[in-house]
């Protein structure tokens, strides 16, 4: 009894870190897609009761993605919001279809240098479209046209007097700089306050007190006024090409970083692993509900699971928790959030901008693996950014496809047997990312506690998507407690084969 006491006021109080963070990038996605502010905390409050309950990752929290919030923008401007509750409705049959069909693995077998560089296109795209609304401006919808609305958005700060896009603009600058600061120089006792809130708390109290005449949140009196059911002429136009196609890359965008988001969620904690075709079903039934409430997109958001964890959750009570305090907040007090300035908000999507492009993956990328995957990083931020997501996305996915053109006639072999209590796991032929689901199988079926022994002597060749797969899985057992051997192939093989072990080794020393 006390153990689950204790488990539950764990859970209560990093509800409440989590509806902290939760609640400046629910507006401040919601600002960036194109969309009411309402519609991102519908999307807070489902992510966090409904996907909450069904989730196949305890601890990761759902929620409206920063990395979605360039792809709404676009499709509003170009097909309105209303066309957006039918898209996310087959959003959700797609994702419940592909936990049905048990697909969820094989989006952990994308190329983890499209997968960063697809976030660090994003990541370029929102700092250029809130750069505007940080001078409470309206941002275009790509990239180089924010680039070439620069000029203008910078003439109205000057006038004949401090106009009110410079008034915002210093008020965004002072909640940029409360965040930085915040999160530099933090008080230890207080390391659990978010930046993102002390930066939107900062500015609020500022622009309230000097009664500031600048954009404000708008939000309705009731969320229930917000809701739009969409029409039968909605739906009648998801036979257009061009809303098929935007479905499809919602749905396998949200999926991925959904996924890879619960892979790193795994990697911080000890318990539960994630079941990922079970939570490929939660997120479609989210997204459904979002399209049918009239709310944003969600996924598998990692900073706000990040933020779940340090707080110290110990099951998926948290992230409900988390969505009923939205919920409260918004029944309660909507108030509260119309003070909250758009430039502010601005300010945390930078900083969230910025770190979706994380330039410590690149030297990740080529520390271990060579210029061969930085160049795919590299070609899928400039075509995500000049020209859109898709044509960066599936160029990355070519490029990381004809990188393994060569080793593909040479199939990969996993056997692994028990030999004097040890299990015995031998990989030979050649490891490309199409094998990863099989791989991913066989490592995560080994039975818990016996020493493993990866043996490579029979191994050609490995890419980088399945090395980092099984690193991945090397570092979390390790860190579990399992004994891991790891035996190398001959030195005269692949080249990239004896670094490659030789990190295995040192992973699990």
């Amino acid at each position: 009894m006390t153990a689950i006491s204790s488990a539950f006021s764990r859970d209560l109080a990093s509800s409440l870190v989590v509806f902290l963070v939760a609640i400046p990038l629910c507006l401040g996605i919601a600002i960036a897609s194109g969309v009411p502010a309402s519609m991102g905390l519908i999307s807070g409050i489902i992510g966090g009761i409904v996907v909450g309950v069904l989730s196949g990752s305890p601890l990761q929290v759902s929620g409206p993605a920063a990395g979605l919030a360039v792809i709404v923008f676009g499709f509003v401007e170009e097909y309105g919001v209303a066309m957006l509750a039918p898209v996310l409705i087959a959003v959700g049959f797609l994702q419940i279809a592909g936990g049905f069909l048990r697909v969820g693995s094989w989006f952990r077998a994308i190329s983890p240098a499209v997968v960063h560089g697809m976030l660090a296109g994003i990541g370029i795209l929102i700092i250029l479209g809130q750069i505007h609304v940080l001078m409470d401006a309206k941002p275009a919808a790509g990239g180089m046209e924010n680039v070439a609305a620069m000029e203008d958005s910078l003439a109205r700060l000057w006038g004949t007097g401090l106009t009110s896009q410079a008034t915002a603009l210093k008020v965004g600058l002072i909640s940029l700089l409360a965040m930085v600061c915040w999160e530099k120089c933090r008080p230890k006792s207080l390391a659990l306050v978010p930046g993102a809130l002390v930066g939107v708390a900062a500015a609020t109290v500022l622009a309230a007190a000097l009664q500031l005449p600048i954009a404000r949140v708008e939000v309705p009196t009731s969320l229930v006024d917000s809701i739009t059911l969409p029409t039968a002429e909605n739906f009648a136009r998801l036979l257009e090409p061009g809303v098929i196609l935007m479905a499809v890359m919602i749905a396998v965008i949200a999926s991925a970083e959904t996924l890879l988001s619960a892979a790193a969620v795994d990697r911080m904690h000890d318990g539960v692993r994630t079941r990922f075709n079970k939570e490929l079903f939660a997120q479609g039934v989210g997204n459904g509900l979002c399209g049918l409430l009239g709310g944003l997109p969600i996924t598998g958001v990692i900073v706000r699971s990040s933020a779940n964890i340090q707080a110290g959750a110990r099951t998926r009570a948290s992230a409900i928790f988390h969505g009923i305090w939205i919920l409260a907040l918004v029944a309660l007090a909507p108030s509260l959030l119309t003070l909250v300035p758009l430039s502010a908000l601005a300010a945390v999507l930078l900083v969230t901008g910025w770190r979706l492009i994380s330039l410590r993956h690149v030297r990740h990328l080529f520390e271990h693996h060579g210029l061969v995957p930085v160049g795919i990083w590299a070609v899928t931020v400039a075509m995500v950014v000049l020209q859109d997501l898709l044509v960066g996305v599936a160029l990355g996915l070519a490029l990381s496809i004809i990188e393994i053109v060569p080793y593909l006639r040479r199939k990969l072999a996993i056997r692994h047997a028990e030999i004097d209590e040890e299990i015995h796991v031998q990989l030979g032929g050649a490891a490309t990312c199409k094998d990863v689901p099989v791989l991913l199988n066989t490592l995560e079926q080994l039975p818990e506690g016996r020493k493993v022994k990866i043996v490579g002597e029979d191994l050609h060749y490995m890419d980088h998507t399945s090395a980092e797969t099984i690193s991945e899985w090397l570092r979390r057992e390790a860190k579990a407690g399992r004994a891991i051997e790891i035996h190398p192939p001959p030195a005269a093989r692949h080249p990239r084969l004896t670094p490659l072990f030789r990190r295995f080794a040192t992973e699990v020393a």
